[in-house]
């Protein structure tokens, strides 16, 4: 499942590290497959006479390249959590090693492959990831993992931790614990040159084409607000499902739809670096709960703790902001890391 909250300012957007990458390098990375419940649809502009100009595409302001590595924060290990992961029995998969599952073939910016190497996995869930590897003593050892697998390997403990954009979910806390980093935000799109310039309540969406995963929580976020604008006495708004992202895109851009929802982190960098659309709102995914993105072990196999620990430090000391401010995903800031919090509740 995917996850995201309520409307607030888009997050600012690092300084440009890197020369401008080419356009279609860029589109093919905002559009990378999610790891998600929700398909990342990309929309193109066209603008609707008397309606806002689409800007102009600026430098990019995210180094795609493996250069970005050399501007990953590090840090010193945890006296606080080397000493929790020793007192908890805990054994690596690979002695002196932290292995961790991310999503490579994922969804920027959190998680995919740099441009020119299809081996090196960048993205905000990376440098958490090596961060975390860092404060625990251990030695950082990504592994590319499809969405589907990660359950599985660390249920068999092939992996010590997934980093893959996790959503607190009630049933997978059956199985998994977790140690929250982020908050799981959706995010409203518009076309660049949309009227449209802000979505916080039911009544934003009235008589709007509004683009939605088919069976998804954010579905039925948005069917609850056409319901409360139908209990108004207003057009309530329209769901729009499509097969694949192209003919989202499509839609989009040819004024058949109005809205996208989108993972907030894809979305906003979508925005930045393509300049086609614009966040005009948010919510958060986890909907009626204030769900969390966390970093995911074993049930009961005693990492989570010290996970938690570094994370905990990260925040204070505040490379935690440098982190997500340098991928801009600032809106989904924490200020603590939770352990096993309320998550999504079973359907």
């Amino acid at each position: 499942m995917t996850m995201r909250p309520p409307s607030t300012p888009a997050p600012s957007v690092p300084t440009p590290s890197a020369p401008a990458r080419s356009r279609s390098a860029l589109r093919l990375a905002a559009t990378a497959g999610l790891a998600l419940a929700l398909v990342g649809l990309v929309g193109c502009s066209t603008a609707a006479p008397g309606a806002p100009s689409a800007p102009a595409a600026a430098e990019a302001p995210f180094d795609l390249t493996t250069g970005n590595l050399d501007t990953r924060p590090h840090i010193d290990a945890v006296p606080e959590a080397v000493a929790a992961l020793k007192a908890s029995g805990f054994t690596p998969v690979q002695a002196g090693k932290l292995t961790v599952a991310l999503g490579g073939a994922g969804s920027p910016p959190t998680s995919f492959f740099a441009e020119d190497d299809a081996q090196t996995i960048i993205g905000s869930d990376a440098d958490f990831a090596s961060l975390l590897a860092e404060g625990l003593g251990l030695e950082y050892t990504p592994e590319n993992v499809a969405w589907a697998d990660w359950p599985l390997g660390i249920e068999s403990g092939k992996y010590d931790l997934a980093l893959t954009n996790v959503g607190v979910t009630e049933e997978r806390k059956e199985l998994f614990d977790f140690a929250t980093y982020r908050d799981a935000v959706m995010g409203f799109s518009v076309a660049a040159g949309s009227e449209i310039t802000k979505i916080s309540e039911p009544k934003d969406v009235s008589g709007l084409r509004v683009i939605v995963g088919s069976g998804t929580n954010q579905e039925k976020f948005l069917l609850d607000w056409f319901a409360q604008n139908e209990a108004a006495g207003i057009d309530p708004g329209e769901p729009v499902y499509f097969e694949d992202s192209a003919a989202g895109s499509l839609a989009l851009a040819s004024g058949r739809a109005d809205v996208s929802i989108d993972p907030h982190a894809l979305a906003t960098f979508r925005a930045t670096t393509l300049g086609e659309t614009r966040v005009v709102g948010s919510f958060n995914s986890a909907y009626p709960v204030n769900g969390q993105v966390g970093a995911v072990t074993a049930k009961g196999n005693g990492l989570v703790e010290p996970v938690g620990l570094v994370i905990q430090s990260l925040i204070d000391s505040g490379t935690y902001d440098e982190v997500l401010q340098r991928w801009g995903q600032g809106e989904e800031a924490v200020t603590e890391s939770l352990i096993n919090p309320p998550g999504l509740p079973k359907p």
